[in-house]
This record gives C-alpha cells, sequence and structure tokens, in this order.
C-alpha cells in the first residue's frame, strides 16, 4: 500500500497537481507493481517563505538517511 507524500511551494493549479498525482501513482504501479487502488497520494502545499523550517530542516536534513534523491540546493 504505497502512499506517496509530495511537497511543493505553493501556487500550483489543481490540474497540475491532479496530472502529478496521476503520474507519480503511475510510477509507483509500474515500479512495485501493485494495483492503482493500492497507492495514495498527498500533495502539501508550502509557503515559498516556509520551506526550510517546515520541509528542508526536518524532512531533508533531518531524513538524509532515508533519502533517495537528494536536491541540489542548499537554502541554508
Amino acid at each position: 500500500m504505497p502512499h506517496v507524500i509530495v511537497k511543493l511551494h505553493a501556487g500550483r493549479t489543481e490540474q497540475q497537481k491532479t496530472r502529478l498525482s496521476e503520474r507519480v501513482t503511475r510510477a509507483v504501479m509500474a515500479e512495485v507493481n501493485c494495483a492503482e487502488q493500492s497507492v495514495s497520494v498527498r500533495i502539501e502545499d508550502v509557503e515559498p517563505r516556509d520551506w526550510v523550517e517546515k520541509v528542508y530542516q526536518p524532512d531533508i536534513m533531518g531524513g538524509a538517511g532515508r533519502l533517495y534523491k537528494k536536491p541540489g540546493y542548499n537554502p541554508l
């Protein structure tokens, strides 16, 4: 039962978020060989001014050992 959380800078349209969730779902299904009904995707809007505090520090720096794709930026 894969559950994917995507955090984005706020401002994407609902259409963009829907397309993203569809593409993420297809990628997960293909890679881990599961049915569509097994996949859930949550998209969280994060204000750019809050990115370091709410995403970069807790999820990227704090979860570095679990990151499979590290960002190519450092906002600190």
